[in-house]
């Protein structure tokens, strides 16, 4: 309530004086009618808007056209026009606003277009505002009706009836700037961890098929490979836990479940570091390497290998198929008595360190550009909070 009293952002460019205008939307946009009646567009052109993509080729995104029998009467996005599509999602229950930055196409008539009138907004201004999703819910939710089937009861021209704050062009032109350069550099930081992930995938396949080998500090071979079951080099620990948090003070354990860490609690599990394989439910078969002091739900296993490497088994696990070993219609899951009959390519022991080893270096760098990618979000995020009203 303070920032909108000010009509002033907390955070702003110096060299920006005046207060922003409450306007309604429709002295920035207006609604864009243009019908695919001439059939420019066709199927293969139909766009789609995502949350995190923005409005993207709906083949490209989605592997394939959801596209009626006919298009003639979808509604034509020009490069630059705002997309209000009427579908809820998780973190926007009355839909999402996004601008058009790729090329031109055609939207179902589920969604409403609009242009921007240029001499009171700037496209990629109104874009940033609406990608903070309490900004667009904020805006939507007094306008928005749900019918019974949680679809949006609201005409186009009316989702234009509200106010926003909105500074004058130059400024807007000069948040944006300062936006894209941002957004950009997430990009980037998106980019550099698929490409890494994409290596290590490499690397893993070329490792673990011995096409990459190494040698012994000595520029030896090392011995060839043995190959072994699974049951013959590790075992499977119970996983009950062991809620003695308020008897014992063990500080915070990590807990893992099936999708991942899941929270810090007071419960204490076990001090060595092990793997863990997800025995039950959607993520049947994902393997994790648990840290010290940490403890798993029981709808995982605890392996621990017995004189070998344990990174070198979490690694090699990691490209395992376990979902052969699945039963289970409804529940699906997965038994230690089955799967540890699965052969693992065992070296000797010094070969499994450097194998270990390359791979955690580049699993550093993941972690590293994740954390990169995390902070540069957050501090976005931090910022579209505080530079707009």
């Amino acid at each position: 309530m303070e920032k909108q009293q000010s009509k002033k952002p907390l955070i702003r460019f110096p060299e920006f004086k005046d207060t922003w205008e409450h306007k309604r939307l429709n002295e920035l946009l207006s609604e864009a009618k243009k019908r695919n009646e001439d059939l420019k567009y066709g199927k293969d052109e139909v766009l789609s808007v995502s949350g995190e993509l923005g409005i993207v080729n709906q083949i490209e995104h989605l592997g394939r056209s959801y596209a009626g029998v006919s298009v003639h009467q979808y509604h034509v996005v020009e490069l630059g026009d705002i997309v209000y599509t009427k579908s809820p999602l998780k973190a926007n229950p009355f839909g999402i606003i996004k601008l058009n930055k790729s090329k031109a196409g055609i939207v179902s008539t589920l969604y409403a277009v609009y242009k921007v009138k240029e001499k009171t907004a700037y496209g990629p201004f109104i874009d940033c505002y609406f990608s903070l999703d309490a900004n667009t819910n904020r805006y939507l939710r007094p306008l928005v009706k749900k019918g019974a089937k949680n679809d949006m009861k609201i005409n186009n021209a009316y989702v234009l009836h509200d106010r926003i704050f909105a500074p004058t062009i130059p400024e807007q032109k000069r948040i944006a700037s300062f936006f894209t350069v941002l957004d950009k550099k997430i990009a980037e930081l998106k980019q550099k961890k698929t490409l890494l992930e994409q290596y290590k995938k490499g690397i893993m396949q070329k490792l673990f098929s011995q096409e990459l080998r190494f040698n012994d500090d000595n520029g030896k071979e090392f011995p060839k490979w043995e190959k072994k079951k699974l049951g013959e080099i590790a075992f499977k620990k119970s996983s009950n836990i062991a809620a003695n948090a308020i008897e014992d003070n063990f500080g915070d354990y990590i807990i893992y479940g099936a999708s991942g860490v899941l929270k810090k609690v007071d419960f204490y599990r076990e001090e060595e570091e092990y793997i863990s394989i997800v025995k039950d439910g959607a993520g049947v078969g994902r393997v994790y390497l648990c840290s010290a002091k940490s403890s798993v739900l029981g709808t995982l296993d605890i392996i621990k290998p017995i004189g070998g490497n344990l990174n070198y088994l979490f690694y090699f696990l990691q490209q395992t198929n376990f979902l052969k070993y699945v039963t289970g219609s409804t529940i699906p899951h997965i038994y230690f008595s089955d799967y540890k009959a699965e052969k693992i390519l065992f070296p000797c022991i010094d070969e499994q360190i450097k194998i270990s080893n390359l791979l955690s270096a580049i699993d550093d760098k993941i972690d590293r550009t994740e954390n990169q990618l995390q902070q540069t979000q957050q501090y976005k995020k931090g910022l579209l909070q505080n530079m707009f009203i």
